[in-house]
């Protein structure tokens, strides 16, 4: 009946308005989480190129741009491919160089970089990851860069 219909539909709209809040939370995670996922895919690319090309590629990452550089056959590099993390997500500016054994160059060099969605802080609500390549070469992505990694 049509009785039946509104309350069906006040119900409806209340179980939104109280779920709205976190729908938005749950976006901005989600768009991390995806920004890491780039991330560390785009590194362990690099690392992939460096051994199979036999010589230095190199990772910016600036912002919200990575480009991969290859430095094997020129010394000025060459663009490999450009890509952009979701809208929203940057990460600190860092720049890693693989050599042809797949380890950063210099031996020993490690880096890091974090990410954040602009607006937001991190915390435990926003858990930013964070990017971690040791002097050996390990790529690991953590969860949420202000916990222990």
């Amino acid at each position: 009946t049509l009785v039946e219909l509104m309350i069906g539909v006040a119900i409806a709209a209340l179980l939104l308005a109280l779920g709205a809040p976190y729908y938005g939370d749950y976006i901005i995670n989600s768009r991390l989480r995806e920004g890491g996922t780039a991330v560390l895919t785009e590194t362990m690319f690099v690392r992939s190129e460096a051994i199979k090309r036999n010589g230095t590629v190199r990772l910016v990452i600036d912002g919200a741009n990575m480009t991969v550089t290859d430095f094997s056959a020129d010394a000025n590099g060459v663009i490999v491919r450009q890509t952009r993390l979701a809208e929203g997500v940057n990460a600190g500016g860092v720049t890693i160089d693989f050599g042809a054994r797949g380890t950063p160059v210099p031996f020993g060099t490690a880096s890091e970089t974090n990410l954040s969605y602009a607006g937001t802080t991190c915390s435990a609500t926003f858990r930013c990851p964070g990017l971690r390549v040791d002097g050996a070469g390990g790529i690991r992505l953590c969860g949420n860069h202000l916990s222990s990694c």
